[in-house]
């Protein structure tokens, strides 16, 4: 389990679908002037993806709570497949959402801004096409608008095809031989500190092998929902690193423009500006949230 910085500790947000892990970041003083903020992850991520901004966002004077999505590492897994659906997804995040904005108990008595990066960019705005929490501005980070394309849908795809053939019986094991065999030796030639092995070793083998696989193939088959997402008010930001190898710069850049929303593209960062990046990328959020909270 990594160490959290100074300001964040561990909580449980129970909700009427059930309860989630989180990581909260609050205010040194213990003001928060602000509006509340949750940030949700991608794919085989989780909350310590966010790690590096939470102290940060939360000293502009605000709640900042960065959660597991069901199934992923430390939130229990959903009863079937279908709880990994986009949908189903979303309405898990709605409910954190509202209790996030929640004071003295209450949900949904503060707008929320809700974050999701990569995968969670797809579940993020599920929830605000559903109307289904207030949210006070949606930023969708390294998130692009449909399913995965490029290098990485190709190794998902073969990912997922030597997966199949174990669902559902010993799926956990394959999930375990491909850490072994492909992921882990892959982390070791990148340099990836032992530490930060061990805990990914441990997130991957934590969550659960249906969402990972269920997961996968929304992510592989998610329509674009960009023409809807631009016809609300709510404001958008569209922020990616220039180096992302995920969805393509250039298509990120087209979703900001059809979406008439604001775009900030972070030099020397690539798929996860948080961790990349994390100052310009508490700056860029800090600033833009504040906007929207001033009605710019």
């Amino acid at each position: 389990m990594l160490r959290l910085p100074d300001g964040v500790r561990r909580i449980t947000v129970e909700t009427i679908r059930g309860s989630f892990a989180a990581l909260e970041a609050l205010p040194s003083t213990g003001v928060t002037e602000r509006r509340p903020a949750l940030l949700i992850p991608g794919y085989t991520g989780s909350k310590e993806d966010f790690l590096p901004v939470l102290a940060p966002l939360a000293a502009a004077g605000r709640r900042v709570v960065a959660i597991d999505m069901r199934g992923q590492y430390q939130s229990p897994p959903a009863a079937d497949a279908g709880g990994y659906h986009l949908a189903a997804l979303a309405a898990d995040a709605a409910l954190i959402a509202d209790a996030v904005g929640g004071r003295d108990g209450a949900p949904g008595d503060s707008e929320v801004h809700v974050l999701g990066h990569s995968f969670g960019g797809l579940v993020a705005r599920e929830i605000l096409l559903a109307q289904a929490a207030r949210v006070g501005s949606l930023t969708l980070m390294s998130s692009g608008p449909g399913a995965l394309t490029g290098p990485r849908a190709a190794v998902l795809r073969a990912i997922l095809s030597e997966l199949g053939p174990a669902v559902p019986d010993g799926l956990a094991a394959e999930v375990k031989r491909l850490w072994d065999t492909q992921l882990e030796p892959a982390a070791i030639a990148d340099g990836t500190p032992a530490e930060i092995i061990t805990f990914l070793r441990t997130r991957m083998l934590s969550s659960c092998p249906t969402g990972l696989w269920s997961m996968g193939q929304h992510l592989l088959a998610c329509p674009d929902r960009t023409p809807a997402l631009a016809e609300l008010a709510t404001p958008l930001l569209v922020v990616y690193g220039e180096n992302d190898d995920a969805w393509e710069p250039a298509i990120q850049d087209d979703m900001a423009r059809r979406l008439r929303a604001r775009r900030v593209c972070i030099p020397g960062a690539a798929h996860s500006p948080a961790v990349e990046a994390p100052e310009t990328a508490a700056s860029t959020l800090t600033s833009f949230w504040n906007s929207a909270e001033a009605g710019h």
